[in-house]
């Protein structure tokens, strides 16, 4: 029945009429038909799935971000500012929160967990292992070397602790590095990276660095080789006693300025009333620059406090740095809001922990030693972009798209509109040749293959009723075509019966 129904419409329809279509095409101009029905809801769902979206990127981006940070060795002076910090930012609430790893092996290890990717941060020395995959976000450190010639013992109480086999009184003080060569260096602190950095410096005042030789406890009361730079390393929990009982000429000293180790060391080289001597590295330049994991320095005058000031002159010395390193890959944003919240929070963690307040920004110029993470260097050069420049190409291609969907919905909705014009007109022509035809039929079955016709004209006139897609003036233009389509064939079925005609119930209801 469907088919020849078909067949009847594309007869009563010559081809120059009707646009270029097929079976497809009207299957699928019935569905967006049918879909254009429900453009409310469609409008109404789209807007939601917007919103929906917007709240759930508002939402992710409110969250605070958790960096895994690598630092060590346990309950050093680095890991109790790290683990501080990271205490801060949680009381804060601050969008950026620190996971501490505490690495045994020190900042050796934290490098390497930060190469490895087991890490987002690490705590780094520079003389160390500077991680390939990282890049700072701030200074959290600098150490400098002290060099500490013990004052003379008081005549009156005597000299103390072991000679090494000649009397205190009989050895000349140490002067000037290029002395060092026949005594005794101790240093504080059992970090290999300290005596390299003893060795860079001796190099540098053409003292070979195969003349040091380190003393182990068995060598204490022995006398120095004449021709070595005889070393021993300190436990810092223990200076005051170390430095008494192995009698050295120089001590060594690498940290902070203010740092315990660095106070102990010359408290413990006090041995008078005269404040001990802090030797000045000369060349301290010129060992930056021969090796690039230090940097050139000065120890102020009085830096070390005291009366008189100790020192009582500004010595040049050498800084070794420690830097708190992301990978590469964190978000530039990310690094920025680390950045910010270290430098914000590092006043309130000084009253805790005064080490706190030595956190410094790292250097920005593009040929620094150290490169810096593109996010901390905009956010400390005053560069930051705000929302709108980071994301500035998205919200144009986002406008771009809304632009061409709208374009395309509304010209969509334009051809549907004159589509249902189309097939409106399509409609009322074909009711009128039902009615031209149904004066004709010389058949019943003629007539009800005409009134199919009209029945699925009218299903289709009751949905576009229902859907508000038809005016007054269409309604009226359709119940009188359909009642004059529905005369022709009640009369002509009267006729072929030898009846006289029924009359049909009026269709202007619709």
């Amino acid at each position: 029945m469907q088919v020849r129904l078909r067949r009847l419409f594309r007869a009563a329809n010559p081809p120059t009429a009707v646009p270029a279509s097929g079976d497809a095409r009207d299957g699928w101009g019935r569905h967006f038909r049918l879909m254009m029905q429900h453009t409310g809801l469609i409008i109404m769902a789209f807007v939601l799935l917007c919103g929906g979206v917007a709240a759930f990127a508002y939402h992710h981006s409110m969250q605070p971000t958790e960096l895994k940070i690598a630092v060590g060795p346990p309950n050093s002076d680095d890991a109790r500012i790290i683990q501080a910090f990271a205490a801060q930012f949680a009381r804060d609430r601050l969008n950026t929160r620190l996971n501490v790893t505490v690495v045994p092996g020190g900042p050796l290890e934290a490098a390497n967990a930060l190469d490895k990717g087991q890490a987002d941060l690490a705590v780094v020395r520079r003389d160390v292992a500077m991680p390939k995959n990282g890049q700072a976000i701030a200074i959290l450190r600098k150490n400098v070397v002290a060099f500490i010639v013990p004052s003379a013992p008081d005549p009156a109480k005597g000299a103390k602790g072991k000679s090494a086999g000649k009397s205190a009184a009989k050895i000349k003080p140490v002067e000037k590095i290029e002395q060092f060569v026949g005594r005794r260096i101790g240093i504080v602190g059992r970090s290999p990276r300290n005596l390299d950095l003893l060795k860079a410096i001796l190099h540098q005042y053409n003292i070979n660095p195969d003349k040091v030789v380190m003393l182990g406890s068995d060598d204490l009361g022995k006398p120095n080789a004449p021709d070595r730079v005889s070393v021993i390393q300190f436990d810092p929990s223990n200076v005051a006693q170390s430095i008494r009982d192995s009698a050295v000429d120089v001590i060594m000293s690498v940290g902070p300025v203010g740092s315990k180790i660095t106070a102990d060391a010359i408290s413990a080289a006090t041995r008078g009333k005269e404040p001990p001597t802090f030797l000045a590295i000369s060349a301290a330049e010129a060992i930056a620059e021969r090796n690039p994991v230090y940097e050139s320095s000065e120890i102020k005058a009085g830096a070390f406090g005291g009366s008189p000031p100790r020192p009582e002159e500004s010595v040049d010395t050498i800084e070794v740095q420690y830097f708190i390193v992301a990978r590469k890959l964190l978000s530039e944003q990310v690094a920025a809001d680390l950045t910010k919240n270290l430098l914000a929070s590092r006043q309130a963690i000084a009253a805790e922990i005064p080490a706190a307040a030595k956190i410094e920004k790292p250097d920005t110029d593009k040929d620094a030693s150290v490169p810096v993470h593109p996010g901390a260097a905009a956010y400390l050069d005053g560069e930051l972009k705000s929302f709108f420049d980071r994301y500035n190409d998205w919200i144009y291609l986002g406008l771009m798209v809304v632009s061409f969907l709208g374009s395309g919905f509304a010209g969509l909705l334009s051809y549907n509109k004159a589509d249902d014009r189309v097939r409106r007109l399509r409609s009322l022509e074909r009711l009128l040749e039902i009615a031209k035809a149904a004066r004709t039929a010389e058949t019943n079955q003629t007539l009800d293959e005409l009134q199919d016709e009209i029945d699925a004209i009218q299903d289709e006139m009751i949905r576009a009723v229902e859907a508000s897609t038809l005016d007054d003036t269409a309604i009226a233009a359709y119940s009188l075509s359909i009642d004059r389509a529905q005369t022709a064939i009640s009369e002509r079925r009267s006729a072929l019966s030898g009846q006289a005609p029924r009359p049909l119930a009026a269709v202007a209801a619709l």
